[in-house]
């Protein structure tokens, strides 16, 4: 490149440079225009917002409205309670996701305040509302039935205590199908072992679920196809001490019978099991203002009760 070239090159940089000059320093003196910014509201007519969207069943705005006011106003008793209200419309919105972590954010701040139990309740329902079909990852069954079991440990004599055992009892039977559904499995593909050590799960951890006479039946199968005579034997008789009406053990009777190992059948009936505590719906009114009631979660239809196991003797026989 020629140096008559370099020259026309500079003379067009400079011209260049001369224009932008004026237009900086129109900016410098302008200065930047500052964010938009939404001006603050009185508390008092976020918390109503947020009440009146409560009331409609507008459960994500109701959400919205309790979260800006802990933004705007968090050092204020409002806050305190739009923490927990917010974590009640989220989980009647079925965003449980949210509603764990508003719930964990009042358990964090606010351990020993009244409303506590409730966070703890909230957090416990929404985990429990999450519990999928025994075929599939159970986290969320034992994160619920951990959530349930540390409410009754710290508020045993509330009344979402009350409802919270009644859940965990069917946490604890859910768990118990999953065990029992991978060991058919391997009992149906012939891995007898890895079977016996699921039904034996059942019934050493879940002893009071409703899966405990089936999984006693299936060891019978699991043991005799072993050849394991004797082991079998004592499966069903643990059977029949405790369930010496089940259908289970007719089963396990018959089968043990083709085997030349007829066991004897029990003389005394097991005594009948205590019914479960069905907790009472937790029913309060819905807040009219900052001070009233935090609603409980939606109504459930009852579960049908579990029959508990006798308790006790049965692992001397194991």
């Amino acid at each position: 490149m020629s140096f008559a070239d370099l020259r026309v090159r500079f003379i067009r940089l400079s011209a260049v440079l001369a224009l932008a000059a004026p237009l900086a320093a129109c900016a410098d003196e302008d200065g930047p225009r500052p964010r938009s910014e939404a001006p603050e509201v009185p508390v008092e007519q976020i918390y109503s917002e947020a009440l009146t969207q409560l009331d409609k069943g507008n459960w994500m705005p109701c959400a919205a409205a309790f979260d800006e006011v802990e933004r705007q106003h968090p050092y204020s008793v409002w806050a305190r309670r739009a923490i927990l209200m917010s974590a009640f419309c989220n989980y009647q919105g079925n965003k449980y996701s949210e509603a764990i972590l508003a719930s964990d954010r009042f358990i964090t701040l606010h351990p020993g305040n009244k409303d506590a139990p409730y966070a703890y309740y909230l957090k416990a329902v929404s985990l429990y509302e999450q519990i999928v079909d025994v075929g599939r990852d159970q986290r969320r069954t034992e994160q619920a039935m951990a959530a349930l079991s540390d409410l009754i440990r710290r508020f045993p004599q509330t009344d979402y205590a009350r409802d919270a055992r009644l859940k965990l009892d069917l946490t604890r039977d859910h768990l118990a199908g999953k065990e029992m559904a991978i060991g058919r499995y391997y009992l149906k593909r012939g891995e007898q072992v890895a079977a016996i050590a699921r039904f034996r799960t059942v019934i050493e951890t879940y002893q009071t679920t409703s899966h405990v006479p089936e999984a006693l039946h299936r060891l019978v199968e699991a043991y005799l196809t072993l050849g394991v005579i004797k082991e079998a034997k004592t499966a069903a008789a643990v059977l029949g001490h405790n369930y010496p009406g089940s259908e289970w053990y007719e089963d396990s009777y018959n089968l043990l019978a083709e085997y030349g190992a007829k066991p004897e059948r029990p003389v005394a009936q097991a005594a009948p099991a205590e019914k479960m505590d069905v907790a009472a719906p937790v029913e309060q009114p819905l807040p009219s203002s900052a001070g009233d009631a935090i609603p409980p979660p939606r109504a459930e239809a009852v579960e049908p009760e579990k029959t508990s196991a006798e308790s006790g003797g049965w692992f001397d026989w194991f």
